[in-house]
């Protein structure tokens, strides 16, 4: 396929029709609001994915609302590049950033925002990539903003690549295969052949595709070097492996031999957004959605060191909360990457990747001891069940909304460090990149019909957004502000 003829068509203008009923999406309810005196942990894996904004994309920009459970509003937020100050040359990974301000929609309570950036090495000093391209090419991957569209994605991806890394290409439709050796990114004619030559046609036989994925990739790990299976389909495994646990459970093995998994979907109607997700949270890696030639360039090109290599591998947060001070809290999104509190300190546990360059974000919604916004009412009996206060606490513990703790692992090591910061009330002020965060925030519980924004509209979220845009030179905040104008004029 010629670069005329693949330009000649924009997947902008493919017209995708609403087929509700045979997608499957990852997601819970939203988190209720916690008692700090009752329960004053909260704990969770940190999340880089951004498949649902595009998700959500794709819905407005086809003319119809999303589905309330295809928003994850941690990965709306996390859709955004933001300015946080990055970590030195030596140390942490990340360096965490805390700010606390009024919130937008409820005058009477605080948003806590969490924001962690990730260093990001020259581009010189990064080491040698071997990528695997897994390629649904199942017959139900034909058509426009599919297959044609997968194609087009990698050919920008591979006008990326260093002189050092190298490309493997297996396919699986009835049958899984591999169609293009491992081979030097300088033969870029041969790579960019292969995939012009691949078509759909077939059953689905994902499990198999992997399995060979894998086995390929495991020859080409070598030290100093990052391996990486990425794998590219719609979402329809309906053959192969039958327990998806199993599946996950190779993909989770394979990830403790250096071999990480991410995961791009593509299409709507038939989108298997929660096995894709189940698979790429296996294996360390992000899950995107591609919908368009402009986010497959987002993606595979403009953030191509933060998605394929990795800084901190299973990264928690952990946030203790004073309830001196905070009378209630909910964590905003992140339903799906729940932790128990043992599970912090519990290095067997999985948790999330940070990529090279990456920002992760998290807010809380904090109620301050005293506030008419307190939706608990008091316990007849705390007063007999509480315990004295600790003796020799330190006095300015009382000042203290929250205490943070993060943990992470260097790549490839199996003990973890730990990140503690105490967390005040007056830290701040928030700066656009904050407010621009809550704004999206805002508009993805809006979007899931969330009981906790009381009066705030879309037009709200608007303003807010459109006074927080900022330096935005790729357009993105600008796109956001469209889609919650499509969102507002949409009926429900």
């Amino acid at each position: 396929m010629e670069p005329a003829a693949l330009a000649a068509w924009s997947s902008a203008d493919v017209v995708v029709p609403r087929q509700p009923n045979t997608e499957a999406f990852a997601n819970e309810p939203a988190s209720p609001i916690k008692v700090a005196a009752e329960e004053p942990v909260s704990t969770f894996s940190i999340d880089v994915d951004t498949a649902s904004y595009s998700v959500v994309r794709s819905s407005l920009m086809n003319g119809y609302l999303p589905a309330p459970e295809s928003v994850r509003i941690e990965e709306l937020v996390n859709y955004f590049p933001y300015a946080y100050p990055p970590p030195g040359e030596r140390g942490a990974p990340f360096r965490p950033t805390v700010t606390v301000a009024q919130t937008p929609w409820n005058p009477d309570t605080l948003l806590m925002h969490i924001g962690l950036q990730g260093r990001e090495p020259a581009k010189n000093d990064r080491p040698p990539l071997n990528l695997v391209f897994l390629i649904d090419t199942s017959g139900s991957m034909a058509q426009p903003n599919k297959l044609p569209l997968l194609v087009q994605s990698f050919r920008l991806m591979v006008g990326q690549l260093d002189p050092a890394d190298e490309v493997a290409i297996v396919t699986y439709a009835g049958s899984a295969g591999r169609v293009l050796e491992p081979t030097p990114s300088t033969e870029r004619g041969t790579i960019l052949a292969a995939l012009d030559r691949l078509h759909a046609a077939g059953s689905t036989a994902g499990a198999a595709g992997i399995q060979v994925a894998y086995g390929t990739a495991a020859g080409m790990v070598a030290d100093g070097e990052v391996t990486r299976v990425i794998l590219a389909t719609d979402g329809d495994f309906n053959v192969g492996i039958s327990d998806p646990e199993q599946l996950e459970g190779f993909i989770a093995r394979q990830r403790k031999n250096g071999i990480y998994l991410s995961v791009l979907g593509f299409g709507r109607g038939n989108l298997d957004d929660a096995t894709m997700q189940a698979l790429a949270q296996n294996g360390n890696g992000q899950a995107a959605y591609i919908d368009t030639l402009s986010e497959a360039r987002k993606v595979l090109v403009d953030q191509l060191v933060g998605t394929l290599f990795p800084i901190a591998d299973d990264v928690k947060i952990q946030v203790e909360f004073n309830p001196a001070a905070v009378a209630e809290y909910r964590l905003i999104g992140y339903e799906t990457r729940a932790l128990r509190r043992e599970d912090f300190n519990n290095d067997r546990v999985d948790a999330g990747e940070v990529g090279a360059g990456h920002a992760v974000t998290a807010i809380y919604e904090v109620t301050p001891v005293g506030s008419p916004a307190v939706l608990h009412d008091a316990l007849r009996y705390a007063d007999r069940t509480a315990e004295p206060p600790v003796a020799g606490a330190r006095p300015e513990s009382a000042r203290e909304l929250a205490f943070l703790r993060l943990r992470y692992k260097e790549p490839g090591e199996d003990a973890s460090e730990l990140i503690e910061l105490p967390i005040a009330r007056g830290m701040g002020p928030a700066s656009s990149d904050q407010r621009f965060a809550a704004a999206v925030a805002g508009f993805g519980q809006l979007l899931r019909g969330s009981v906790y924004t009381g009066g705030w509209t879309w037009a709200d979220a608007i303003a807010l957004a459109e006074a927080n845009t900022g330096d935005d030179p790729f357009g993105y905040r600008r796109e956001a502000v469209t889609l919650m104008r499509l969102a507002e004029s949409l009926p429900r």
